[in-house]
């Protein structure tokens, strides 16, 4: 294929991505940002009034980069998972792997679907926090590297997870028992100088504590962590799981029948 034609190929696969999610909007789109919301409310305005500054900012304004970032992640890796997966059920995958299209761009398609929902959904959820605080960003720089780059690697590991899911349910093992948890305990509703010397040890062990800290001193200026730590740890998980999904689309583990 001449490289007009493999943009082509690359250029069909990531806007029937977009077309796919925007097509049902009302499923992809909207659900995230009604849930947000309901943290704002419930989180911010009701109990965080009550428990008033975290590390010199309000409540409100503390958590809000957190959920942010929650939503696109959790939406980066649900896009492509959900996505993929239904091309191996529906058994068309094939028809893309003995295509001349080569893998990395079938790759990068993919990937890049679940970036756009991921942004988008962070970009609806920032603007309807505005209702609720004034956001404020410390480093553009930090806040549009981080959110994209970990969209990226959500994005990555879905596709990871849609090619050994083997039904429906699988897809939806690991945001239940892996992503959730992670979520829920890296950072995102407190800070880890809150918590005693061995927990903090241990929370430095789950690498979404320092993307939500990254991110949160993008509009802050705050952070529990290392930021030159955090884009380094999540630019070696993005090598290590794209050379990963590349390699199963080339050896066709689980795809060819």
């Amino acid at each position: 294929m001449s490289w007009q034609e493999q943009l082509i190929a690359f250029w069909t696969i990531l806007r029937k991505e977009v077309r796919r999610f925007m097509r049902i909007w009302v499923q992809t789109l909207l659900p995230p940002v009604i849930t947000m919301s309901l943290y704002f409310v419930i989180f911010g305005a009701l109990i965080g009034s009550r428990i008033g500054q975290m590390d010199g900012f309000d409540y409100m304004s503390f958590v809000v980069p957190g959920l942010i970032m929650m939503a696109v992640i959790t939406n980066s890796y649900a896009n492509v998972v959900s996505s993929f997966y239904s091309a191996k059920f529906q058994s068309f995958v094939e028809e893309l792997l003995v295509s001349p299209t080569p893998n990395i761009l079938i790759l990068l398609g993919y990937i890049l679907g679940g970036v756009v929902r991921g942004l988008m959904i962070g970009l609806i959820v920032s603007l309807v926090s505005m209702f609720f605080t004034d956001l404020h960003i410390h480093s553009y720089f930090v806040t549009f590297a981080i959110v994209f780059l970990t969209s990226v690697l959500f994005s990555t590991a879905g596709f990871i997870n849609a090619v050994f899911a083997n039904s429906f349910d699988d897809i939806s093992i690991v945001p239940t028992f892996v992503l959730t948890p992670l979520t829920y305990l890296g950072g995102v509703f407190y800070s880890i100088s809150l918590l005693p010397g061995f927990w903090q040890k241990v929370s430095m062990l789950n690498p979404v504590l320092y993307m939500v800290n990254a991110f949160r001193y993008g509009f802050l200026g705050i952070s529990d962590i290392n930021i030159g730590l955090a884009f380094a740890g999540i630019g070696v998980f993005i090598v290590l799981l794209f050379s990963y999904a590349l390699y199963l689309l080339n050896s066709g583990t689980r795809l060819r029948g």
